[in-house]
């Protein structure tokens, strides 16, 4: 494969980040589409001229309509390791998304707990703990606005599924394209959530990384495109 066929963020013999397109699978499904993990291996492979299937590791994922920073690890052991920063939430993600209605606040925190019905694969919000519901929680602000649509930048306490979905969705703020949560403007395989930067320790090297996924190319991620 060529290398622009994925834009590579961040490489080196331990990690490669890509910023994922919507519409790109992290992970296999029912739908037998070639996940992106696939397509980094034969990258890999072809680049370092490897002999055997190239070792990539997936550490964290996004919903397939959702675009920005993917980490892989390329080794075993930066696998366990960035697992295990995920895990303590000892990483940084800041997650931008467009919406077509201006938050009442322009700046807070959300809360809830979260139940996830995996037939429908969506999922359900309650103000009060609730049986089989897990806690949520983001900060997030407004940071623009342009033509009547909003950018809203999301800082993410827990990451739980769809939770940013629902969450925006539950302020009466749905993310633009996200039909499952309340748009009504449809997109394809995308909506505007864009997963825009990830900040984390490296875990060999031990030196802070900061990586920077550029926006998608549409009508709607045009208008902030200079922000």
């Amino acid at each position: 494969m060529e290398k622009q066929d994925i834009e590579i963020l961040y490489e080196d013999n331990h990690l490669i980040a890509i910023n994922k397109k919507a519409g790109d699978l992290v992970q296999g499904d029912e739908t037998g589409d070639e996940p992106l993990p696939e397509r980094v291996k034969q990258y890999i492979q072809q680049k370092y001229a490897k002999p055997g299937a190239a070792f990539l590791g997936v550490v964290h994922r996004l919903d397939r309509p959702v675009s920005g920073v993917v980490v892989f690890a390329r080794t075993s052991k930066a696998l366990e390791r960035m697992n295990a920063l995920f895990q303590k939430r000892e990483t940084q993600k800041t997650y931008w998304a467009i919406v077509n209605a201006k938050p009442k606040q322009n700046q807070g925190t959300l809360i809830h707990w979260l139940r996830k019905n995996e037939q429908a694969n969506r999922v359900s919000l309650f103000e009060k703990e609730t049986p089989d519901a897990l806690r949520c929680e983001l900060t997030y602000k407004v940071i623009q606005e342009k033509n009547g649509y909003w950018l809203v930048e999301i800082l993410p306490i827990t990451g739980r599924s769809h939770q940013i979905r629902a969450q925006l969705a539950s302020i009466g703020c749905p993310i633009v394209g996200d039909l499952k949560y309340g748009s009504n403007e449809a997109l394809g395989q995308s909506i505007c959530l864009h997963a825009r930067q990830l900040e984390f320790v490296h875990p060999v090297k031990k030196v802070a990384i900061g990586i920077t996924a550029n926006l998608p190319i549409n009508q709607f991620w045009k208008l902030f495109a200079q922000s």
